[in-house]
């Protein structure tokens, strides 16, 4: 008897969009969250584009807009460059600037809407599993049993310790601090301090949040070794250790602090236990990627999950959640790394700053930076030599003879969009929707579209097409 199809550890943004995700396939996935309430600050502070778009594709985008601020500027990439880039493959081509609290709120929302059980206080301690599912032990002693379990409990990883990955990297050489405060000056004191010190030093910044709350970022005096949450006693001293005034900072609602260091679960399933989010990776928070990068997780690993536990997935797709977003993860650890080098005070790190500087001039090169920093331009490793450049990519949104295509993706099946009004999915429609483009994009006669919206197949042969539908979806439900 299973208490749920899926056990989430863990209810951030990354564990409630994997829930939802189940949910579009009819599956009953229970939350567990150790948090009693929500925390109420936010660490993040946006969403990048490929975030954003996940939010269109599942029909969120209203309500996150109505919440947040659009940002079309430089300086995401190390606090380089002067303007947003021109030209980027998307139909939402900003930033949108809104709290991980406010972010979670909707998530939560939309997850209780769709029927996600989500219980509070409820703390992982222990877990066994065979080869028909996963048991649960929580703190209270209560255990409960699923089919599968994903760990999306941070970097602390409960679940990532209980089964034993490994969970290499790079220790922290710098450490910072962060807070949600209010300050005692006027703004218009605060805006020429923060100017001139972070002429040279970028670890440094007062940013108003709102209801009369800052966000204040400061370099630690060195590293702690126990990451407690520093006092304002401490926050006081290296703020005017570093720009020479505290800014008469008081009623913290917040402190925290952060290292530079990067760590990377060695693999990201054992058996029927999965990790997702920060518990799989960590980094600085430099270029904004973290929340970011544990929704496009949970956006990958939803629909394989769900095709697993309902029998349909074929041979070998579970796995493709690990080899396509290890690698992913990877290159955000490495941007990061190099983002901290190049906000270093050391005088090398400054002179190649300088040079990183220029270069963003170039618009081909802030693109570039820009596109790893939002993820559009990620491709997967499953496209075969020869194919067409869209394969392995995720599709911009594009007009279709009804709707457009994000609208078409919002009950979370795949897409076969035909031009030739030739092919069928005839024994997967129960998988992947037939739909019909309007205009030239894609520039393709078809191309079928899985559930996250990454092309797997593009062109207009009925043979080829029958191939990628039983590799990605499985045999059909008639023959």
């Amino acid at each position: 008897m299973f208490d749920a199809d899926v056990l989430v550890i863990g209810g951030g943004p990354t564990g409630l969009v994997l829930a939802s995700e189940l949910r579009l396939w009819g599956l009953r996935p229970l939350v567990l969250e150790k948090a009693a309430e929500p925390s109420g600050h936010s660490k993040a502070l946006g969403l990048h584009v490929r975030s954003i778009e996940v939010m269109d594709q599942r029909g969120l985008l209203d309500r996150f807009l109505a919440r947040g601020q659009q940002y079309r500027v430089g300086g995401f990439f190390a606090g380089l460059g002067t303007s947003w880039p021109e030209g980027l493959d998307t139909a939402h081509s900003y930033v949108l600037g809104i709290p991980q609290n406010v972010t979670e709120e909707l998530l939560d929302e939309h997850a209780r809407e769709v029927g996600v059980e989500i219980r509070r206080g409820q703390e992982l301690v222990g877990l066994d599993q065979d080869a028909e599912g996963v048991t649960a032990e929580l703190a209270d002693g209560t255990r409960l049993r699923a089919r599968w379990l994903v760990g999306c409990d941070g970097g602390r990883s409960t679940v990532r310790a209980l089964t034993g990955i490994a969970f290499p990297g790079l220790p922290a050489r710098h450490e910072t601090l962060i807070a949600e405060v209010r300050i005692g000056v006027p703004w218009e004191e605060v805006v020429p301090v923060v100017a001139e010190v972070r002429k040279t030093q970028l670890r440094y910044g007062v940013m108003p949040l709102g209801d009369g709350l800052f966000r204040v970022v400061v370099p630690a005096a060195g590293l702690s070794g126990d990451r407690s949450a520093p006092t304002l006693d401490e926050l006081r001293e290296r703020l005017i250790a570093v720009g020479g005034t505290d800014f008469g900072v008081h009623e913290p609602r917040w402190t925290s602090r952060f290292g530079d260091g990067t760590r990377q679960a060695e693999r990201y399933r054992e058996g029927r236990v999965l990790l997702a989010g920060d518990a799989a990776h960590i980094h600085p928070p430099t270029g904004g990627q973290g929340l970011n990068l544990g929704v496009q997780d949970a956006f990958n690993l939803g629909w394989k999950l769900a095709a697993e536990v309902l029998g349909w997935a074929p041979e070998g797709l579970i796995d493709t959640y690990h080899s396509e977003r290890h690698p992913v993860a990877a290159a955000v650890l490495d941007n990061t790394r190099a983002q901290m080098e190049l906000m270093s005070e050391e005088p090398g790190a400054r002179a190649v700053r300088r040079l990183f500087a220029e270069l963003m001039d170039f618009d081909e090169v802030n693109r570039h930076l820009i596109g790893k920093l939002t993820a559009i331009d990620l491709r997967y490793g499953y496209a075969e030599e020869g194919e067409p450049p869209l394969v392995g990519r995720r599709l911009r949104d594009v007009p279709l003879k009804e709707g457009r295509l994000y609208e078409a993706a919002r009950a979370g099946r795949g897409l076969l969009l035909d031009r030739t009004g030739t092919l069928s999915v005839a024994g997967w429609e129960d998988r992947v929707r037939l739909v019909a483009p309007a205009g030239d994009e894609p520039a393709v006669p078809a191309a079928l579209l899985r559930p996250d919206g990454h092309v797997v197949w593009a062109g207009d042969d009925p043979g080829e097409l029958r191939e990628r539908l039983e590799r990605w979806f499985g045999a059909p439900a008639t023959t």
